[in-house]
């Protein structure tokens, strides 16, 4: 099967061809890895791959942790600011906690909005202006590798753009 990638945002109106009906964005599903579960470090995109990057608008609504170590960790964000050709990339302030906060990392477990083990920025915009790049931290004694999926969508307002 063909892969295709597209830099849009994926929304929809279900097909109204009235342009009644709200629009709505849709989720998308991005493979995470953290290699060294004791290490204060960016997440990984994939096994061995580089710096996990969400787009500007992100809401992290789930984490999938699939493949455990042990111990506990955090997962957040740190927003990217000048990023484009010929740009520093410079860092904003890191959020640790911001999609999990505390989990025990022990065993697989989906993590959503209001759950035990979410951070105080799930469900919401990660940064309305800016790439954020996903970071991880032991909290406590930790190691190991762990791997899952991190469930997204970028905020949409709704309305027709069309």
């Amino acid at each position: 099967m063909a892969l295709a990638t597209t830099q849009a945002v994926w929304r929809s109106g279900g097909g109204d061809q009235t342009r009644t009906a709200i629009c709505g964005s849709m989720v998308m599903a991005t493979p995470f890895h953290i290699p060294d579960l004791s290490a204060t470090a960016n997440v990984l995109n994939v096994s061995g791959g580089t710096a996990l990057i969400l787009p500007a608008g992100a809401v992290v609504t789930e984490v999938i942790v699939s493949a455990t170590g042990t111990g506990r960790a955090d997962i957040g964000f740190t927003p990217l600011i000048g990023v484009g050709p010929a740009q520093d990339t410079t860092l904003g302030t890191n959020v640790p906690q911001g999609l999990v906060a505390n989990l025990t990392m022990a065993s697989r477990v989906t993590v959503t909005t209001g759950g035990t083990g979410g951070g105080a920025s799930l469900g919401n915009v990660a940064n309305a202006t800016n790439l954020v790049v996903v970071t991880s931290a032991a909290n406590g004694t930790s190691s190991g590798t762990v791997s899952g999926r991190i469930i997204y969508h970028v905020f949409d307002d709704g309305t027709q753009n069309v």
